[in-house]
């Protein structure tokens, strides 16, 4: 891998992390357009480290709040009623199904789930599924002529059920395509939660995940095409743009739908379909030279 390759895919992974539309199937991509050879799995993970960290440093006063909680509800039974602390199994909880589910379906992850007809149709299928979970947070929210506004489900709400349900929807993103944030965020406004909620526990929940994929993969960084000095530069640059987008997003989400991210989801799995259907692009792009 070039210096200017990682540059580009570290780039792709800071600019789609937090948005509903999937930074692995953005990296295939990228990877599969240019003629590159496919980044794959333990390059993602390793990246996403990078777009983790920026969510440390954004929301460190509540990851500091949350811990500090957590971590004195296991001596003082008072606190275990807090909700902070609550919030503290809860993510550990919501956690676990990726966990699992990831550790059983690796060889599937780094391989069959990364053929870009997949890719196309969970875009696709996801994207409808956000589509339809926005419209009812919208009419919840604006209410209408016959239809009173109806109040959502804030964190303090949240309870094991929830949390397992959320945990579940960040396991789908095992698969390229679906989207970490995109399946958590549609998950919780189909729970009811208000858009902000969904995403902050989204992002919250992600963080033991992603830093776990990304501890475990280290052992297959610098094989094949992929050497560690690039990948570095690649989590650096994931980084530093994450950051920017997370912030971006979390104001862009307390006022705007989703829509714009639903249409381009769609357009985009119709697009791979097409190029696929005509022969212009390979449904294994870039995989045996990877």
């Amino acid at each position: 891998m070039s210096w200017f390759e990682s540059f580009v895919l570290g780039l792709v992974q800071g600019l789609t992390e937090f948005l509903p539309i999937s930074s692995s199937a953005h990296l295939r991509l990228a990877a599969a357009f240019a003629g590159w050879h496919d980044p794959g799995a333990a390059f993602t993970a390793i990246t996403q480290i990078g777009t983790e960290a920026a969510v440390l440093i954004y929301f460190r006063k509540d990851i500091a709040r949350i811990l500090s909680a957590w971590f004195r509800s296991l001596f003082n039974a008072s606190m275990r009623s807090d909700h902070d602390a609550k919030m503290g199994w809860l993510v550990i909880i919501g956690s676990l199904p990726i966990g699992v589910l990831g550790l059983a379906f690796k060889d599937q992850i780094e391989g069959p789930f990364r053929d870009l007809r997949l890719i196309a149709t969970t875009l696709i299928v996801l994207g409808i599924i956000l589509g339809v979970a926005d419209r009812l947070a919208a009419r919840d929210e604006t209410g209408g002529k016959h239809r009173a506004i109806k109040e959502r489900k804030t964190l303090k709400e949240l309870g094991v059920k929830d949390g397992l349900i959320f945990g579940f929807c960040q396991a789908m993103a095992l698969v390229p395509g679906v989207s970490r944030s995109g399946a958590t965020i549609s998950g919780g406004l189909l729970m009811g939660y208000t858009r902000e909620a969904a995403a902050r526990y989204s992002f919250l929940l992600a963080v033991p995940a992603v830093l776990a994929s990304g501890v475990f993969e280290l052992k297959d960084a610098g094989e094949g095409h992929v050497s560690w000095p690039p990948t570095i530069f690649a989590t650096i640059i994931a980084f530093v743009v994450g950051y920017a987008v997370i912030a971006w997003f979390m104001k862009f989400i307390t006022t705007k739908s989703f829509m714009p991210f639903v249409i381009y989801r769609v357009v985009l799995g119709i697009l791979l379909f097409a190029l696929i259907g005509a022969g212009v692009l390979s449904p294994h792009a870039g995989e045996s030279a990877g």
